[in-house]
């Protein structure tokens, strides 16, 4: 498949939103990367984690403290992903290079392969949002229908129950199954990926047996199968199902679009950035706790006109970038909840698995 293009690239209203936040970080002579708070909330959420996958591994816990320390580390999974490897991934977590490689790599102590993060996320995800055969965030089939292009089955009309379970195989099926069918068919949905370099090839399989070194091998060698079966489990469900809302929640709600390319020109009738608004959508922005756990996640639309400035000033920029929306007429979707978020994917699950 090849990959569409976008009309009037070079439109006032990208142009505009350039220029007002540029205008912003001159103003406020600020550096649009991660801060010192950033950097600190990297190492504590980092070495809690470890600190506790020694403890589970080496000291062996009683029982009831082992769950409760698996959840914990399942929610670390998820909150590292979300705050250091995608900031470090998107260069926005530091000026040095080093140090926002550095970040980007932490994904594969977490199971999953920066390589293919990389290819699908910054590039795929962020230039085609929910454009279907291309984005593979919308690619569940055939267990979830994410769009009105995908084929509807019997099981879809039960989705919206399901999926509470389903999204808690996210991490499992990502570490085992979905990197290795990237890896192997050199395809990402419906897209070929670029030839990978014998570094990148060495890289990727480094990741992946240090993975199970470490996380599988070694904790069987000392806890015992059953002991680590439970164990992981705990945690890569947990970790999970909080890394599928979150990016569920950004692209698959009622008001989001999902548009496709026109078949005889293969382009999308849309400009880049006013694509990315709505094809997007914001959650509990006011809520700090949850915009310090999720990395700010919950500005996509910042994130996506923005992907190489840093989470750490999306609650400002939002606040440009929602005017300029309102002075373009582009609307901006936003809900003031969390269950708001929940219960619009919810009815957008229902209504993609009702027959038409």
């Amino acid at each position: 498949m090849t990959t569409p293009k976008f009309i009037n690239n070079k439109s006032i209203f990208h142009q505009e939103l350039k220029k007002r936040v540029q205008q912003y970080f001159e103003e406020h002579h600020k550096p649009s990367t991660g801060n010192l708070k950033l950097h600190f909330k990297a190492i504590l959420l980092c070495s809690v984690y470890f600190a506790l996958c020694v403890h589970l591994i080496f000291f062996t816990p009683p029982v009831l403290l082992a769950i409760l320390e698996c959840l914990i580390l399942g929610v670390l999974t998820a909150a590292i992903g979300f705050n250091v490897m995608h900031d470090g991934s998107h260069g926005s977590f530091s000026k040095n290079k080093t140090v926002n490689k550095m970040a980007a790599l932490s994904m594969n102590f977490l199971g999953a392969s920066s390589i293919m993060w990389s290819i699908k996320h910054n590039i795929l995800h962020h230039t085609y949002t929910n454009v279907d055969g291309i984005d593979d965030d919308i690619e569940a089939k055939p267990w979830l229908r994410l769009c009105e292009t995908q084929k509807r089955y019997k099981m879809h009309k039960f989705q919206h129950y399901y999926f509470w379970f389903l999204y808690t195989l996210l991490h499992i099926v990502w570490i085992f199954k979905t990197d290795y069918d990237k890896y192997f068919k050199s395809k990402i949905g419906e897209v070929p990926i670029r030839k990978l370099t014998l570094k990148e090839h060495f890289g990727f399989w480094i990741a992946k047996i240090g993975y199970i070194i470490g996380m599988i091998i070694v904790p069987i060698y000392f806890v015992g199968f059953l002991g680590w079966l439970v164990g992981f489990l705990i945690i890569t469900m947990t970790a999970g199902f909080i890394l599928s809302i979150v990016f569920q929640l950004a692209h698959t709600v009622e008001q989001t679009h999902f548009p496709l390319p026109v078949a005889d020109t293969n382009r999308i009738e849309n400009e880049w950035a006013i694509h990315q608004v709505e094809t997007t959508a914001n959650f509990a922005t006011k809520n700090k706790w949850l915009s310090w756990y999720v990395g700010g996640l919950n500005f996509q639309i910042e994130h996506h006109l923005f992907p190489k400035i840093s989470h750490v000033h999306y609650p400002a920029i939002s606040k440009i970038i929602k005017q300029t929306c309102n002075d373009f007429g582009v609307r901006y979707v936003e809900f003031k909840r969390m269950r708001h978020a929940i219960t619009s994917h919810t009815s957008y699950l229902r209504r993609m698995g009702r027959a038409h």
